[in-house]
Formats: C-alpha cells, sequence, structure tokens
C-alpha cells in the first residue's frame, strides 16, 4: 500500500496514482457513460452498455427487441408473446405484480420500467438496490419511435434501433397522408368491457383514429381511459364499433351491441375487430394495427357510397 511514512516510495506512488488515474480516463473515453431520458424526465446514465436487461411489460419487452437489444433480455413479465423468442425468456411474475426474488437473482444491469403499470413501491425497491431503472410510456407515435432509440443508446444497439425507429416514423407519417382527410368517420374504440371504457384524443388509440380519419366520439373526454356505459354509446350513436382487450379473441364483445338495432354501427354492420397487441401497445406493430383499423373505417366510408 502507498504510504507517506515512506518516503523513498512517495514519488512511486505518486506515479502509480497518477497513471491509475490517466488509465481510468482512457478507458471511460473508451467506454463513455451511456446516458438516456426516461418518460418520467429522469436521466439514467450506465457505465457501460447494458448486458441484462429486465423489461417489466409486454410493451417494453417489444420495445426492447426492436431497438435490437433482444438477446440482451434476461427477464420479461406474463403476456411478453412477441417476438415469439421472449416466449423464452424468464417471466418474473406480471407487471402488475413483481416477483422480486425471481428478478433480483437474475441480477440485471437495467430494468425497463413501466410508468403506470409497475407497482411504484416495488420499482423504488429495485432502485433501492442499485438496479437502474428506465421507465417508458410513450403517449404520441413520437415517443414510440424517441423509446427505441433511447432503449438502443442504453443497450449500445444504436444503429439496429435507429433503423426501426426511422421505419416507423415514414410508416405512419405516410399512413397519415393517405387516410387523415378522408371523410369522417364517427368511431367508438372499446378497450375493455367490465365495467365499460373508451379512450379520449390524447390517447395514442385516439390519435390512431384521427389518423385513420375517424372521429373518436368520446374523444373529447378528460380522462385518458373513460370509463362510460352502454347508454353514452347509444347517445353518441357511433357509425364504427372497433372492440380490443387483453389477449388476441374478444369477438364476444362485438355480439354484446348487436341487441341495440339502432345503433348506426349495427345497422350498418360496422362491428370490427382489431388484435389488440397491434393497436394497444405503443410499440412498432402500431404500423400494421393502424393500417387495419384504417381499412375498417374505409370499408364504413364504402358502404356510404353503396347506398
Amino acid at each position: 500500500m502507498c504510504t507517506l511514512a515512506n518516503r523513498k516510495n512517495h514519488r512511486l506512488c505518486g506515479a502509480l496514482g497518477l497513471a491509475l488515474l490517466v488509465a481510468s480516463v482512457a478507458s471511460y473515453a473508451d467506454n463513455p457513460a451511456r446516458c438516456a431520458i426516461d418518460d418520467r424526465d429522469r436521466e439514467v446514465c450506465l457505465h457501460s452498455a447494458a448486458k441484462r436487461i429486465a423489461t417489466l411489460s409486454p410493451g417494453a419487452t417489444e420495445l426492447t427487441y426492436a431497438a435490437g437489444a433482444g438477446d440482451q433480455v434476461v427477464a420479461v413479465v406474463s403476456y411478453s408473446d412477441y417476438p415469439p423468442d421472449a416466449k423464452n425468456v424468464v417471466s418474473v411474475g406480471s407487471h402488475t405484480r413483481i416477483d422480486l426474488e425471481a428478478l433480483v437473482g437474475l441480477a440485471p444491469d437495467l430494468v425497463i420500467g413501466w410508468v403506470t403499470g409497475n407497482p411504484a413501491e416495488q420499482l423504488e425497491t429495485l432502485k433501492a438496490l442499485g438496479m437502474p431503472v428506465f421507465y417508458i410510456e410513450p403517449r404520441s407515435m413520437e415517443g414510440v419511435a424517441s423509446a427505441i432509440e433511447r432503449l438502443a443508446r442504453l443497450a449500445g444497439t444504436e444503429a439496429a434501433g435507429q433503423a426501426v425507429a426511422d421505419n416507423f416514423r415514414t410508416t405512419m407519417t405516410e399512413l397519415a397522408e393517405r387516410y387523415s382527410e378522408r371523410d369522417p368517420v364517427p368511431t367508438f374504440y372499446q378497450v375493455w368491457d367490465e365495467p365499460l371504457m373508451s379512450v379520449n384524443d390524447q390517447h395514442l388509440i385516439g390519435q390512431v383514429i384521427t389518423m385513420c380519419g375517424g372521429v373518436n366520439v368520446f374523444g373529447g373526454q378528460s380522462r385518458l381511459v373513460p370509463r362510460i356505459d352502454d347508454e353514452a354509446v347509444l347517445a353518441a350513436n357511433p357509425e364504427v364499433i372497433v372492440a380490443g382487450g387483453m389477449g388476441e379473441e374478444n369477438r364476444h364483445w362485438l355480439t354484446h351491441w348487436e341487441q341495440y338495432s339502432s345503433l348506426m354501427a349495427v345497422a350498418e354492420d360496422n362491428l370490427f375487430f382489431v388484435p389488440p397487441s397491434l393497436i394497444q401497445r405503443p410499440t412498432p406493430r402500431l404500423m400494421e394495427g393502424t393500417q387495419l383499423l384504417c381499412e375498417k373505417l374505409d370499408i364504413a366510408r364504402q358502404k356510404r357510397r353503396n347506398t
């Protein structure tokens, strides 16, 4: 050990300390800290690219894979079913209740949390244990592209992530240019059945409806995901009803509305289903979900022309 007690070695100690400092600076220059701002406006910095990533929502899993970092994902939660490779990754519970012991045992060097979907106290526990937590919750099309870029930055996969983000921006712009100015179609999007819930215009799905030239009949609601009832839907009398939900098979939600023959959507047989994973997750698959929804609204427009 270098101490001042031995004057003969003092110079050597000083030289060694300087050498170590220079080496440390050189190492930092070769591997600069990777920093990104998360969706809680927090700057998260890593000393090097994340090699063991835990994704605590299905959307976070998809976004991380889209960023080119799928091989670095060591933990997911239930319903993380896309891409198919994600099904082979260890699950550490659900997005609403994480198995902290299992997660800590996997020693992730980056945790991707969901701003409003994960239990806040559990994420705080992970942070207290020294794990970097990066919160995401894209609320716009640009937010989706930006999330991919930021995750790629933290994972050291910038080139792959940038290509996906650029393609997403280009495709969504093209869809908006193609459909947004078409004849407006009053639309009700059912995001849940019990309780009955929809979305407002600020919600990502509401933005998709607008991109497709639809008019969200509950777009003016103050809540992002307003609770409504059958009477509110009857009063709004949408021309189109689109069902979503959890999982990929909720077509029975549409049969509920068939009892109301006075509804324009029922009378015109404009009851449509779009797989929820394509439109309810803030991921690049929104490109496919948006295309499908736009095509459904075009079906309604075509029926107008045929009558």
